[in-house]
């Protein structure tokens, strides 16, 4: 490192002179700007806080975008890196493989449903995305059904950034731009509980709505691929939650109507939902699992598609048969990535964390219940560690602010200056903290999201 930054000000101005940072209209960091959105920059991590330049501490309500699990810079994750560190830092992967990586696909067949007896690494989620969309298609190619070229995504689902993951995807924010490069979905309606008809039970809006996904299967089978889904809550679509009876009657359609069921598990995975995987809470297996995010507990790029045994075997014959999966990445099964996901999925195996998370869970849900009656809040829901607030202009109509209001954004900007980061999706606040959080942080977080709350709707 050839500079040193003495404080705030001095990495924030670096920063803006070249770096280009994602999701995000570089204009709102302008100190002219009409939002002022700081530029924060963080030296360290303790557990769940981060320290900027200038020693203020923020408490990290999001993980760091769902990564983090066991909090910043964990000794235990640190250890384990270091060590690996020490050994080997990389090694192609065709043709060559590691105990890391050798161990850590062991440990996924281990813990995830049965019949996922296959792993493929890549490096992020979405790539994980792009893996299973291929390995689809492909397999059907390999079985003579090239006609299967489609795929069926829900109403309001967020599956990733390049273009395929983008193409199954339905948030207009992230898609409209690039709808001319992407490919075109069959969209089924979301069981997404907060569209349910009146006096509707989320049970009731989730058979409804297997109800239309049958329809589009009827029609559309032949051409499809397979179904991906976020199960129990499509995430950047702006945290909507569904009943896993939805998961169990997808999985028979899927079986039923000769396609797969993509499951992205990448931002639900690894105790999110109160179980270690959402698929387990409807005991259902689906044909792909795409991971990442909490694989390695916030700590390194890593991802992987799990999937089944007689998918791998429509691939595997003579090269010359031209069926395998050349999809590759130049850091798959990175040592290092590895090695911290073994370490992240140990500390599962040796401490309570399911049981603590629930308890913590149960807590988050009775401090936020006042908030169902605020006259700007539509909704309080809660799926295991994943809590959210759903902000608007009239709670008996439902009606939104516009979005040019950025009420959202005043929540951010009032937990920052109160040392918490909490990033809602557009007016949907929400709750996804490590899971090292205690009860008197998660008080700091819900009182100061309740008070964001209020001068976000005020004028």
């Amino acid at each position: 490192m050839t500079h040193t930054a003495s404080g705030n000000a001095a990495l924030a101005a670096r920063d803006l002179k070249h770096l280009w940072h994602p999701c995000t209209q570089m204009h709102d960091h302008d100190p002219a700007g009409a939002m002022q959105v700081p530029m924060v920059p963080i030296v360290r991590g303790e557990g769940v806080w981060l320290i900027d330049a200038d020693g203020k501490r923020y408490l990290d309500g999001i993980s760091s975008w769902w990564t983090n699990l066991f909090g910043h810079a964990n000794p235990r994750i640190a250890a384990a890196l270091a060590d690996q560190a020490q050994q080997l830092e990389h090694v192609i992967f065709a043709g060559f493989t590691h105990e890391p990586a050798v161990a850590l696909a062991e440990e996924l067949v281990r813990v995830t449903p049965a019949g996922l007896d296959r792993v493929f690494y890549a490096d992020n989620g979405s790539a994980a995305i792009e893996v299973a969309l291929k390995m689809s298609f492909h397999y059907w190619l390999n079985q003579g059904h090239g006609e299967k070229t489609r795929f069926i995504a829900l109403t309001g689902s967020y599956h990733g950034e390049t273009l395929g993951a983008l193409s199954v995807s339905d948030v207009a924010l992230y898609r409209k731009t690039y709808a001319p490069l992407l490919l075109t979905p069959f969209l089924a309606p979301s069981p997404d509980a907060y569209e349910g008809e009146s006096g509707e039970s989320p049970e009731q809006t989730a058979k409804r709505r297997l109800v239309d996904m049958r329809r589009l299967l009827e029609k559309h089978a032949h051409e499809t691929c397979a179904v991906i889904v976020e199960p129990l809550v499509q995430c950047a679509g702006g945290m909507r939650m569904y009943d896993p009876i939805y998961l169990r009657g997808l999985r028979a359609l899927c079986d039923e109507f000769a396609v797969h069921f993509i499951a992205d598990e990448i931002a639900v995975g690894f105790g999110r939902t109160g179980t270690l995987f959402g698929c387990q809470q409807a005991d259902v297996s689906p044909d792909f699992m795409c991971l990442s995010k909490g694989l390695t507990g916030g700590f390194l790029p890593l991802s992987a598609v799990l999937t089944t045994q007689a998918i791998y075997e429509a691939f595997y014959a003579e090269y010359s048969a031209g069926k395998a999966f050349l999809h590759s990445h130049s850091y798959t099964g990175n040592p290092l990535a590895c090695r911290v996901a073994l370490e992240t999925l140990a500390i599962f195996r040796d401490e309570p964390v399911l049981e603590r998370n629930r308890e913590l869970s149960a807590y988050l849900a009775r401090r936020l219940a006042p908030l169902r009656d605020h006259p700007n809040v539509a909704d309080v829901r809660q799926t295991g560690m994943i809590a959210a607030v759903e902000l608007v202009a009239d709670k008996a109509s439902r009606r939104n602010f516009p979005p040019s209001d950025r009420r959202g954004m005043r929540v951010y900007l009032h937990g920052l200056k109160l040392g918490v980061l909490l990033r809602p999706l557009g007016d949907v606040i929400y709750f996804m903290p490590p899971y090292v959080v205690t009860a008197r942080e998660i008080d700091l977080l819900v009182e100061t999201a309740i008070a964001g709350i209020e001068l976000a709707v005020a004028g």
